[in-house]
């Protein structure tokens, strides 16, 4: 069985080396792909007992979810697993289902393994037991969800941008009667999604009137059928809908289609979120692109920096729209935007 000095023989590096790349403490990225990739040849497995012994450290990271049947979540969660591993630590995962009361136990049992550290993208409004991770001293990064009241940095995309773009695509397009789709009220990403929104349309003095804001009940498909049936039975329906949920999204499409009613002919429709087959629907749609995998790595290194206690601020990265013919744009029409970390 092979040993830490094999591999420090096999990748060219001292046996202290190695052992920095194993605890996290990476040197040039050169070097610990090569460390790394000895590993996985010689089939190497650190004695994660003997370590934590050694350095009060497990090896071991946290990740708790809102809803892993969600494609945005299911995504990132992979990212951050990757992630974690090219960096030597394992990851243990918890789906919280969108319950605090899941997450809450989810925190317990993650606690008790004595992890090195928890990233956390909180359901609801969060909980009792965030504040507690803080207390007790275990480093803790929220993840796409602020969550008020509990100090700990957050990574996550900042729409601000791409709501712009988005309010004057519309209003080019000649949309000028939207709605938009948010998740219940109350919650810190919703409200901050509808009034980025509001904002922006107002600078094309386009109006988003309360009655064209719905606010589901859950972040299922049902709530976003829901939602769109309550638009379709106004007076005046809006000519354009922004779901600000890929499951919500599914759910508007589905009372759309169920009416008879066609995209983008009779409603426009916009998602904020993107997944793979997005692009294949019929017409392709367009969407408010999270640039997923960034916001992964992103979130692992800000944890890495908090464990070794180093300044670890919040992330934002930018969302884009990407325009594709679900509004009624020209055939192939793209709005394209860079993907960077900007500390906050």
């Amino acid at each position: 069985m092979a040993n830490i000095k094999d591999v420090a023989e096999r990748a060219g590096v001292s046996v202290a080396t190695v052992s920095r790349v194993l605890n996290g403490h990476s040197p040039v990225a050169e070097t610990r792909e090569r460390v790394l990739a000895a590993v996985r040849e010689l089939g190497y497995r650190p004695n994660n007992v003997a370590r934590a012994l050694r350095t009060a450290r497990t090896g071991t990271l946290g990740l708790i979810i809102g809803d892993l049947t969600n494609p945005f979540f299911t995504e990132l969660a992979d990212a951050v697993e990757d992630e974690a591993r090219s960096l030597g630590y394992s990851l243990v995962i918890g789906n919280a289902g969108e319950r605090p009361d899941q997450q809450d136990d989810y925190i317990r049992t993650l606690l008790d393994r004595q992890i090195d550290g928890l990233l956390v993208s909180s359901a609801g409004t969060g909980s009792t037991m965030l504040g507690e991770v803080v207390a007790s001293g275990t480093p803790l990064v929220l993840l796409d969800r602020i969550v008020p009241g509990v100090d700990a940095p957050c990574v996550r995309a900042d729409g601000r941008e791409a709501l712009t773009d988005l309010a004057a695509h519309l209003a080019a397009l000649g949309r000028r009667r939207p709605a938009i789709i948010v998740a219940p009220a109350g919650t810190p990403t919703g409200d901050e999604r509808l009034r980025l929104f509001r904002t922006a349309l107002a600078a094309h003095g386009i109006a988003l009137p309360d009655t064209c804001v719905g606010a589901t009940p859950d972040l299922q498909h049902t709530g976003g059928r829901a939602v769109m049936r309550a638009f379709l039975d106004l007076p005046e329906p809006p000519d354009a809908v922004l779901a600000t949920d890929n499951l919500m999204a599914l759910g508007a499409m589905d009372e759309l289609r169920a009416r008879g009613l066609r995209i983008p002919e009779d409603m426009a429709l916009v998602v904020y979120d993107d997944v793979p087959w997005f692009r294949h629907a019929d017409p392709p749609l367009t969407v408010i692109a999270q640039p997923t995998r960034e916001l992964g790595r992103a979130a692992v290194h800000t944890l890495l920096a908090r464990i070794e206690g180093r300044d670890a601020a919040s992330v934002l990265l930018p969302a884009r729209l990407v325009a594709r013919n679900s509004c009624g744009e020209p055939t192939g029409r793209r709005v394209p935007a860079p993907s960077r970390a900007e500390p906050v």
